[in-house]
């Protein structure tokens, strides 16, 4: 029922619930955003969630991990070193259609009446299912019900089974099981992060149909990549039914018609496969995708769906998060763990986009978001995606390191947004400059050897990437005159700020990356040594990060976001006008760059991950600071707020800032959900909890916990993996309990008491402690409240 006032585009599209999200009626003004929502993937294959019969849809979708097309990079003047092509992820060849005639009325939920209509992703079961019940314009109802998965246990595979019914007599049904290739997309508009449109990207190679079976192959026109896509039927129905299949260049059909009486119903189960490849001949993938769909029917529709429950069972075993009092937090913490198990899966050493396989937005790019938000989750509850997901940037390593030598530099420098590891962003401030990203691969590698302990892994591939970085490094910046070492002419996080020097998230990110490889090259002498590291290089690491420059106001007793960041002109928040944000939309970058605006988390970002470089009251002070400058037109920046703010006492603030990382996409707060889900700032809600209400640090074989709550959430807990260890955490406002739930035990931190957590489990007081002033955010800019007891948000106002 609409509240009073509430108009039906104002009412929420989800329903809250701990374990599903559930679509209780079609809204045609938010389709896209419900085809990215209830996207499912592997992290190989992903697919949007387009109503069966394609039409009406938001944007068509289905995606290959690192599948793309080549296309030209335009610049307005050319330059050295500016990269000539970019890469953009395309839709491939569609499986999910399956188009329904009611006696040669097509069903489509324009026409006709729509009685009933529902969608429900379950989150435990791994598949999103629709109901719904139509009457067509000739004024003959059928019942519809469709479940779907993407197999996390068969790469290749997806299946939907498809069931009608007739509802109020006999009816004459033709279904139309399709793959079709070179579908017509929809414009991109004119915000940068969508994707670029490329049209009839796929030329075929081959087209097959046998019984109830269809094959097309394809390759792109520039890139060189071929793709296969396949399916096969198992069919139930009256005796009478004829089933027919045909196949052309674009399109592949199975046809089933039949006369449904009363009581009877027509089931059929689709099963998709796809393949790709960059080196393997036509025929080769024409047996790999039949092999896979034989595979899939040898399993049967059953049996994918057990295998599915089983392995997200174990999962959720080791990932899940529990909240109490914040039932939208509740849905959507398990959500977003869901979607970035999805996004890494089965990727197997190929990347992790910005959107995972949800959409096109970004192109489809990689970018810094895996290894900095995405892959902390990963590492603590499943190590081996994160471990795929670096292997992938391992085997970009020689493209990072012919980079470098593009600009005149040693070691890797890897690319700012990418698909296949070559740099494809045509901005080179925010791109080339953007140096950080070098560092946040290291840090993502030494997270995930300190959390699993994997020496195989440090061998082979994580001492590579961090000689190469630290080599980047050492060239990049330079000792001064006084000793100091600078690093100059780069963009950190805020890509409001471009080209500075000294930006103190890369220094010291910079400084870390050289004090770990010269580490880990003592760990292993003979993989240093085949990597040409000899004692007096790694000294000059040690020497470079020891004197690395991390620039101070004293006159306002904070740190510069970069040297002179805090001589700049503040921007002039009072006058700039609500709809006129995000900026990078309505105002120039030359404007941007030269004033005291922060697009997200910067400095801040330092505080969380670099915590050790600061006091508790230099974090309170540069966190209330930059509290009143950024504008969080980036949504990786609430969930960086949220963690510090919980580490400095401003926990009210914190779980409003968690609330806007979680809902990014469930309530589509930036207006973009319909290009993609936001990954990384899903991985927020995880981070937000754990990191922020939790307090946990790692590193160095430690593990450590600091855990307080708001007054809005009464309990949480949350289960993860650290070396070799599962840990289960409760929180609750007088005391924090820890159980052991597998492996040797471990010693721990709760804060600032050491104790060793073993078969016993452990539970330990939480002091409260006094809330500080909270500091104010740029007018209009303030996070939503989780809260709204009028004297909490009297304290925030004030």
């Amino acid at each position: 029922m609409e509240r009073e006032g509430q108009s039906a585009a104002d009412r929420p599209v989800f329903t809250v619930e701990p374990w599903c999200v559930r679509e209780p009626e079609l809204r045609l003004d938010r389709l896209a955003q419900g085809e990215s929502v209830f996207a499912l993937s592997n992290g190989h294959l992903g697919m949007r969630a387009n109503l069966d019969e394609g039409e009406p849809h938001g944007l068509p979708g289905t995606y290959l991990n690192s599948f793309y097309e080549q296309r030209p990079l335009p610049h307005a003047e050319t330059a050295y070193g500016y990269p000539e092509s970019g890469q953009t992820v395309i839709n491939v060849t569609n499986g999910k259609i399956i188009r329904l005639l009611v006696d040669d009325e097509p069903l489509d939920v324009r026409y006709g009446r729509l009685h009933h209509h529902e969608r429900v992703l379950d989150m435990r079961e791994g598949t999103l299912t629709r109901q719904l019940e139509w009457t067509s314009p000739a004024d003959k109802t059928v019942r519809v019900t469709s479940q779907r998965l993407v197999s996390l246990t068969q790469r290749a595979i997806a299946a939907i089974c498809y069931e009608v019914e007739p509802v109020d007599g006999s009816v004459r049904v033709v279904a139309q099981s399709e793959l079709v290739a070179n579908e017509a997309l929809p414009g991109g508009g004119k915000d940068p992060r969508s994707s670029a449109i490329l049209e009839s990207p796929l030329v075929s190679e081959e087209h097959f149909a046998n019984g109830t079976k269809v094959l097309l192959l394809h390759r792109t026109r520039r890139s060189g990549l071929r793709m296969g896509a396949g399916m096969s039927h198992d069919i139930e129905g009256p005796e009478s039914m004829r089933v027919e299949t045909e196949s052309a260049p674009d399109v592949g059909r199975l046809t089933v018609a039949t006369r449904l009486e009363p009581g009877q119903k027509l089931r059929i189960v689709k099963y998709i496969a796809y393949g790709w490849s960059s080196r393997r001949s036509r025929p080769a993938l024409h047996d790999q995708v039949v092999g896979a769909l034989a595979g899939a029917r040898q399993t049967g529709w059953e049996g994918l769906l057990d295998e599915q429950r089983a392995y997200l069972e174990e999962f959720w075993e080791g990932a899940d998060v529990e909240i109490e009092g914040d039932a939208e937090i509740q849905q959507a913490v398990r959500f977003g763990l869901f979607h970035i198990l999805q996004a890494g899966a089965r990727a197997e050493r190929r990347m992790i986009p910005a959107k995972g396989l949800t959409g096109p937005g970004y192109d489809g790019h990689a970018f810094w978001d895996t290894e900095t938000f995405v892959l902390p989750v990963l590492t603590y509850t499943s190590p081996s995606a994160a471990a795929d997901a670096l292997a992938w940037r391992h085997m970009t390593l020689p493209l990072a390191c012919e980079r470098a030598r593009q600009l005149g530099l040693e070691g890797a420098t890897f690319p700012w947004r990418t698909i296949r590891g070559q740099e494809c962003s045509g901005y080179w401030p925010a791109g080339t400059a953007a140096f950080h990203i070098n560092a946040d691969i290291a840090d993502a590698i030494v997270r995930y050897v300190d959390a699993t302990q994997d020496e195989q892994f440090e061998r082979e591939i994580g001492l590579d990437i961090l000689v190469q970085t630290a080599r980047l490094w050492r060239s990049l910046g330079h000792h001064d005159v006084g000793g100091v070492f600078r690093i100059d002419g780069v963009t950190g996080p805020d890509e409001y700020s471009a080209v500075v020097d000294n930006n103190v998230y890369t220094n010291l990110m910079a400084r870390r990356n050289l004090q770990e490889a010269a580490e880990m090259a003592m760990r292993h002498p003979d993989v240093a040594d085949r990597l040409g590291v000899n004692a007096e290089e790694a000294a000059s690491w040690r020497d470079a990060a020891a004197a690395m420059l991390i620039p101070y106001d004293e006159r306002l007793g904070v740190h510069p976001q970069s040297e002179s960041f805090t001589n700049h002109a503040r921007w002039d928040f009072a006058s700039t006008k609500p709809d006129h944000y995000p900026l990078l939309l309505n105002y120039p970058y030359f404007d941007l760059y030269r004033k005291q605006v922060v697009k997200q988390a910067d400095l801040v970002l330092a505080l969380h991950l670099c915590g050790e470089a600061f006091t508790d009251e230099q974090k309170e002070r540069d966190f209330a600071y930059y509290e009143g400058l950024t504008v969080r037109d980036s949504s990786l920046s609430a969930q960086t707020q949220a963690v510090v703010a919980a580490e400095v006492g401003q926990l009210e603030l914190a779980h409003d800032y968690l609330g806007e990382t979680a809902l990014m996409d469930l309530h589509d707060l930036n207006r973009n959900t319909r290009d993609g889900l936001h990954i990384a700032s899903m991985a927020g809600a995880w981070s937000g909890i754990v990191a922020g209400f939790g307090g946990m640090r790692a590193g160095k074989g430690e593990l450590k916990f600091a855990p307080r709550l708001p007054g809005g959430i009464s309990r949480v807990t949350f289960r993860m993996r650290y070396r070799g260890n599962l840990i289960k955490v409760g929180v609750a406002a007088e005391a924090a309990r820890y159980e052991l739930l597998d492996g040797p035990g471990l010693p721990m931190w709760h804060h600032g008491e050491r104790f060793t957590l073993g078969d016993e489990s452990v539970e330990l007081p939480i002091e409260p402690i006094p809330a500080p002033p909270a500091p104010p955010q740029p007018a209009g800019r303030e996070p939503t409240p989780r809260r709204f007891d009028p004297h909490v948000r009297a304290q925030r106002l004030r």
